[in-house]
Formats: C-alpha cells, structure tokens, sequence
C-alpha cells in the first residue's frame, strides 16, 4: 500500500503514540527508579516523572484503537470470510511473536524464565475474537466493543471467586494486573494485559473504521470524531469526579493541590478501566479529527513510523536493550550482576536521571528513523505475502 492509498491522519497519531511509547521503555530500562518506585504515586512522585509515565497512557489504546480501526479498512478489501481467516492468523501470529520473539527483547533471557505477556498478546487475542464476531455482523462488534468498554468494571464491584481456577481465568480475561502463572519450578508467566478490555478497544475501533470507507464525507467524518472525542471527555471527567464506577481503584484526596491533581489523572492501566480508556481515547479522537488534512516536516516523519508499526516496536526493543547492556558493563558492572527478574542486566540499583533518560530516548528513535523509512519503502514496493502480517 502507498502513501497515497494510506490515511495520513492514522499514520501521524499511530507514529507519534509508537514514538512515545518508546519513552516509558527507556525509562524502564535506564531510570534510577523503575524497579524500585511508582512514578505515578502523587506522594512520592515529582511533576516531571509523573508525566514521563502519565504521556505513555496514551500508547496501548491509542494502538489497540487503531487496529481495529485499521482492520476494518483492510476488510473492505476481501470477502468477510478471507477477512476474518487473516484475523485469526494474524492473531495467532502476534501471541507466538509476543512469546518468542517479544519477551527475548525484553528480557534478553534466553532460557525464558519469564515470559511477558502485554500488549502485542492482548491485539492477537482480540484479533483472534474480532475475526470470529466480524464474521457476524459490523453491528455485533460495535455493541460487543461498547459493552466490554462500559461494562467491564462490573467485576470490580464483585470477590473473586473462591474456585482457583475461576479466578484465574477471570484474572486473564477481565482483571489481570500482573498475574504470574507458574509453569514450572524455573519459569513463569506473567499475565499484564487482561483479554477482554482490550478487545473491546479494538472492537470500537472497528466501529469507528466505517467513518474512513470509501465514500464517507470528510467533513462528517471529522463531526463525529469531534463529537465522540469530547463526549468521551465528558465522560472520564464525570466519572473521575463522581469517583463511584469506572476504576478499579478511587481517586484518593489530599490536602495538596498538586497531589490533588495528579491523583485526578491517576486512573488504572492494568486492566485500562473505563475512565483510563476515556482519558486517553477521548484525545485520540480529536487528534484524528484535527490531523486528517495536516501535512509538514514534522507529521512526515510521525507517520515513517506510523506506517510500519509492528517492525518498530519489535525493533526498538533490541535496541534499546543492546544499549542497557554496554552501559551496564561501561558503568562497573560485571557477569555476576547479569542475571535479574525480569530483565537480565538491570539491576534495581543501577539507572540514571531523567535528563540522560530523554537523551538516550531521543537518540534511539531517531536512530530507528532511517531503518523504519526503509522498511515502509520496501512494503510499499513489494507484494509478498508474509509483509501483511509485519
């Protein structure tokens, strides 16, 4: 697919939330505090690593929208029944690269002792559910996304059940927030990104995709994003100050303004609540309905990444852990200190001050630049099968 053919405004948003996101792995990887503190605890935490953390809630459901939304426009391109078969092996093709390929990046364990199951786990096993609805109906996967979306922090409001097992599989599929399964004496799995809140991001993504068919007014289509967008505003104000539904955990009071403030915007990623997902969706919205026309220097470069999504973040991974491993020999440490849960050469004690952590974000995604224009070229110029599923 050309440029031409692709929608500039997702490609921008796409790669700027692909550009972000890289910021809270740099962070994990090279800060003094990520093994050891929570940067969004209004009592500990200070402005500036609040928002380093707080910026990058935007990613995960900004992706998970666009998936779906993507997923749409590629099925106007086949019968429903080739769009959901590509669904459901692009889906299963997502969870073997998460396990294999994904949690390697991350921990550089190669024994697998952990294995880390977030994001690129929670799209393939909603592809896998949106290759099976869309075989239904388009009206079916828009009622489904808005039912799991509004309704899925009804389990909070319930004890989890005293079977084992139930409560695990509840766990996995609506309440996950680091659920560690053993496997064995030696390894584990750690579940962070429950199913089905997920899926029903991507639902309505899926639904928001038939405002970009063919032949849907641009002007309408930016009425309803602005509409929706400051609706789903509206509504993560409403409930945040409401503070009854919506969050696993109630926005707590302090005697601070500014601790006020950032306990307001301290909302649940794990599984993403409701008013996490209307903070962060909300925006999205309103960025695509302000983006569709918008054409410069800067949103060329977003959208290089934009464009090849996949191939970057698997990517920056590699390289932002080879960069933690020559800094940790170059900063004194040795082969005894390699071996740390979840990510061998990072010790709790070892990182560095925001400034060295914005810098080293910086280089590396501007180092990924010329690799990703690349890679959108050859897309571009190449038809083989196995470019749909990267």
């Amino acid at each position: 697919m050309t440029l031409s053919k692709r929608i500039l405004s997702i490609d921008i948003l796409r790669g700027l939330v692909m550009i972000i996101m890289a910021l809270d792995h740099t962070r994990d990887f090279f800060h003094i505090g990520a093994m050891t503190g929570d940067p969004l605890n209004p009592e500990t935490t200070t402005g500036m690593l609040f928002f380093t953390r707080w910026i990058t809630h935007f990613c995960a459901p900004t992706f998970v929208f666009l998936s779906g939304l993507s997923a749409y426009l590629s099925a106007q391109n086949k019968t429903p029944g080739k769009a959901s078969s590509f669904l459901l092996k692009r889906g299963l093709w997502l969870i073997v690269i998460e396990i294999a390929l994904i949690t390697l990046g991350l921990t550089f364990n190669p024994f697998y002792n952990f294995i880390i199951l977030q994001v690129i786990w929670a799209i393939g096993t909603s592809m896998i559910f949106l290759g099976l609805a869309s075989r239904i109906s388009y009206k079916t996967v828009l009622i489904i996304g808005l039912i799991l979306v509004f309704g899925h922090n009804l389990f909070d409001l319930f004890p989890t059940p005293a079977d084992p097992n139930g409560g695990m599989i509840l766990k996995i599929f609506f309440t996950a927030s680091g659920t560690i399964l053993p496997v064995s004496s030696t390894h584990l799995v750690g579940v962070f990104y429950a199913i089905l809140p997920w899926t029903g991001v991507m639902f309505v993504g899926y639904g928001v995709g038939a405002w970009y068919k063919k032949g849907y007014a641009a002007e309408r289509r930016k009425r309803n994003l602005l509409i929706v967008g400051l609706l789903t505003i509206f509504v993560f104000i409403s409930l945040r100050l409401i503070n009854i539904y919506g969050d696993p955990a109630p926005r707590k009071e302090y005697h601070d303004f500014f601790k006020n403030l950032l306990a307001f915007f301290n909302v649940s990623k794990y599984p993403p609540s409701l008013q996490y997902t209307a903070m962060t969706l909300g925006p999205a919205m309103l960025f695509l309905a302000f983006t569709e026309n918008l054409n410069n220097w800067f949103t060329r470069i977003t959208a290089v990444y934009g464009a090849v999504p996949f191939f970057y973040y698997v990517l920056h991974f590699y390289l932002l852990h080879t960069l933690l491993v020559i800094v940790f020999f170059a900063t004194g440490y040795t082969g005894k200190d390699i071996v740390q849960i979840p990510f061998w050469f990072r010790p709790a004690t070892f990182g560095f001050g925001l400034p060295i952590v914005y810098s080293i974000w910086f280089c590396a995604v501007a180092a990924l630049y010329l690799p990703c224009r690349w890679f959108k070229r050859y897309k571009e110029n190449h038809k083989q099968w196995w470019l749909r599923y990267v």
